[in-house]
């Protein structure tokens, strides 16, 4: 494992960096309109993609630079410590336009590909449905032919950004004669399209990102078909691989913020701070066990990159660690701040709140890209190689599958 940047990776650094600066100073960082976080996204997007730095592991002919993927890991790391927006393009350019890349036209990635780098155009994923969330393979909305068109009606749910994107890349249903996953097929298409109603689900944050997307009678064009029809899965597979290594870390809190916390809390029995409790104490080495073997994990898988190599089972072990972990620290540290714990408002709340906004957002972290389950599942049968579940659904057809009144 090598810790170090070699020396062209260094430069890159170091360029970034100075560019970083310059771009996301106090100074300069005032005409991102923060009271305006999608326009202030949108305006960073564009500022980066003219820069070079959007897209860059892409091939050139699609606005990428064709560099290694441990420089896009470099770049994202610098970005982090800016605290850059960047949040509105997270599923669209990690995982719906690579998508693209790989399966439409030459002259659909020529129209659509540019935009999003540039962040003209916001994607979103269409999966989840009520009754198809970690089994994404058993969704039920329809897509039937009509012509050159295919007529799709259902419903998607958790939906990320539907309600301020302006495309999405959608899995359907086109034959449930076939077994679950072999009767899936891909599109996408313009959210605007008639018949498509967004509707956002009020979180308890206070927020609405996750939205309910129904389609009623929505026609979309044979020529958004992204592979073969019935092909939908292995397409779809290439969009849930980006998305394991996208949400594999998890942002907010982690150790140090409440190491910095336990040294300002009073511990429980009055005497000295919350460090000086042995209970506490217990947890902060729990937490720092973990924080520092995802560390060294991720240290491997940059190692894998800078040699071209592929990484291993480490997004889905580090998604794991990360979203448990946040979730039991984020709650510890609540309690930790007794009756003050259940102030939310970031303008009067202990650490602006931090602790209290990733507390409500850690549940959706470890749902989101996989449940806890299903990664251990993965990492039990194809990492350890233990026997598979049983599954009763092998060699039936959709339609024969029993279901719920």
């Amino acid at each position: 494992m090598d810790f170090n940047d070699t020396p062209e990776e260094a430069a890159f650094r170091a360029e970034a960096r100075a560019w970083l600066e310059k771009t996301l100073s106090p100074a300069t960082r005032a005409a991102f309109s923060e009271d305006e976080p999608l326009k202030a996204a949108k305006a960073y997007q564009a500022l980066k993609a003219g820069a070079g730095y959007a897209g860059l592991t892409w091939r050139k002919s699609v606005g990428g630079r064709e560099l290694p993927p441990i420089f896009s890991v470099i770049f994202g790391q610098e970005e982090a410590r800016f605290q850059a927006p960047v949040g509105p393009f997270a599923i669209g350019l990690g995982m719906c336009i690579p998508t693209m890349i790989a399966f439409a036209s030459e002259e659909q990635k020529k129209r659509y590909v540019a935009p999003a780098l540039r962040g003209e155009e916001i994607w979103c994923q269409l999966f989840s449905e009520p009754s198809a969330g970690s089994d994404v393979a058993g969704l039920k909305t329809r897509a039937v032919r009509d012509g050159d068109d295919w007529v799709v009606n259902g419903q998607k749910v958790w939906t990320s950004g539907a309600h301020y994107s302006d495309y999405g890349i959608l899995l359907t249903r086109t034959n449930p004669e076939k077994e679950k996953h072999k009767g899936l097929t891909m599109f996408f298409l313009d959210l605007k399209s008639p018949g498509v109603e967004v509707r956002p689900i009020h979180q308890m944050s206070g927020g609405s990102n996750f939205n309910e997307v129904y389609f009623t009678d929505v026609r979309i064009p044979d020529a958004q078909r992204l592979g073969e029809v019935g092909d939908g899965w292995n397409v779809a597979l290439v969009t849930l691989m980006n998305e394991r290594l996208a949400v594999g870390g998890s942002n907010g809190p982690d150790y140090a913020e409440i190491l910095e916390l336990a040294r300002n809390t009073p511990a429980p029995a009055g005497r000295g701070s919350l460090l000086q409790d042995q209970a506490f104490r217990e947890k902060l080495a729990a937490w720092y066990v973990s924080a520092e073997g995802y560390t060294l994990g991720k240290y491997r898988t940059m190692t894998a990159l800078s040699k071209g190599q592929t990484p291993g089972p480490e997004s889905s072990i580090g998604k794991i660690l990360n979203a448990n972990r946040l979730q039991d620290l984020t709650s510890a540290a609540i309690e930790a701040e007794d009756h003050f714990g259940i102030i939310s408002d970031p303008a009067i709340a202990p650490e602006q709140a931090v602790f209290q906004a990733s507390y409500m957002w850690a549940p959706g972290l470890r749902i989101a890209g996989g449940t806890d389950e299903i990664l251990r599942n993965i990492i039990a049968e194809r990492v350890l190689g233990l026997p598979q579940d049983v599954r009763v659904d092998k060699g039936v057809a959709f339609k024969d599958l029993p279901t719920g009144r």
